[in-house]
């Protein structure tokens, strides 16, 4: 008596991973995410490693993981990988405090954000 299996989350011709605690906020690693949208996986990593965007590292290892997820788990063609989804969300927010002058202080506020990658297997046309 086990709980049934369950559903996927993604298509039969598709691969998902997600970055859970990737440090800095969500605003920042949307644009990132932007730059490799209904890209093909090898444009998208090579525009993600020649990124000067520091966030651009953290995502380039989801793509990599999706990438990897697709080839061992699902059994699709690396080379015929398009990015189909990268969208980016909130995830905690660390708040620190900084002294300041007089005996006050102010926070800070240390953001996290989520990325999740779908990539789909396209069809040659």
């Amino acid at each position: 008596m086990s709980k049934p299996k369950a559903p996927r989350r993604v298509g039969d011709k598709e691969a998902l991973s997600v970055g859970t605690q990737i440090r800095g906020s969500a605003q920042k690693l949307n644009l990132v995410a932007g730059l490799i949208r209904g890209k093909k996986v090898g444009d998208a990593l090579n525009i993600l490693q020649f990124s000067t965007k520091a966030m651009a590292v953290d995502a380039r290892k989801v793509l990599a993981s999706a990438i990897a997820n697709a080839e061992n788990n699902h059994n699709l063609d690396v080379d015929a990988l398009v990015v189909a989804e990268a969208s980016v969300g909130k995830s905690i927010t660390m708040k620190r405090f900084a002294t300041r002058g007089r005996g006050k202080s102010t926070r800070i506020l240390k953001p996290f954000s989520r990325l999740r990658i779908v990539v789909r297997e396209q069809e040659e046309a």
